[in-house]
């Protein structure tokens, strides 16, 4: 039986290649403080949540000075190369039968009442829950020289946002088992469909966007100025 317990997982050993930046880009600086400072600011101040275990590269020269690093909730562990070896190396470090939020620490306009509707979802969806958001343009399949090979539909298509909700558990689980057999993992969502189970889905804030490219940052920076309003 799973217990009432909330961790956050944040997986934060990332280089951020696509950002073309000398640092990894959860350490660009966004408004007054780092990606990850907005980040783990959200996580760390929601009265549900226990505990967050950040993963980070065995490398990383900058965390240590981060304001958060110091946090009584804030746990640390060495990450992996790829996003899942982060989670799966974070997940070995906490009570099985918790509920666990993995979120991108380059989603830093994560606000509170997105975290609450994700943890009153786990009673309509046991099996697990993400954010999502319903796709809303026209959809395009191109082909190796980018020319348009068809439309697709966008009904019943979402793009997966975090947090993603899971018993610790069966996402560790499915994780080790699906990584043992060389499926890539793209989200912790992923594991579980390929062990042969559905998540939930529900809706999340428009602004829960990840920095990814430099002109993200300019429109982060807006939503995080309205959310602090």
């Amino acid at each position: 039986m799973q217990d009432e317990t909330v961790i956050a997982v944040v997986p934060a050993a990332g280089v951020g290649r696509r950002m073309g930046s000398q640092i990894p880009k959860q350490y660009l600086m966004l408004n007054e403080q780092s990606i990850l400072s907005h980040t783990l600011d959200c996580l760390l101040s929601h009265p549900k949540i226990k505990q967050v275990v950040v993963a980070l590269h065995p490398d990383d020269q900058h965390f240590q000075h981060l304001p958060q690093s110091t946090h009584p909730k804030l746990c640390q562990v060495l990450g992996g190369g790829e996003r899942a070896d982060s989670v799966l190396a974070a997940l070995e470090t906490v009570n099985e039968k918790a509920w666990v939020l993995v979120h991108d620490a380059a989603r830093p306009c994560l606000s509170h009442s997105d975290i609450d509707k994700l943890l009153f979802a786990r009673d309509i969806f046991p099996q697990g829950v993400i954010l999502g958001s319903p796709v809303r343009d026209t959809m395009k399949r191109v082909n190796s020289e980018q020319n348009i090979a068809s439309t697709v539909s966008r009904e019943n298509l979402w793009h997966a946002l975090t947090p993603q909700c899971f018993i610790a558990k069966g996402l560790k689980d499915n994780i080790a088992l699906a990584l043992s057999n060389h499926i890539a993992i793209t989200d912790e969502a992923s594991a579980m469909e390929w062990a042969g189970i559905s998540p939930g889905i529900i809706e999340g804030r428009a602004d829960n966007i990840k920095v990814t490219h430099p002109d993200d940052l300019a429109l982060a920076s807006l939503f995080l100025n309205n959310l602090r309003q």
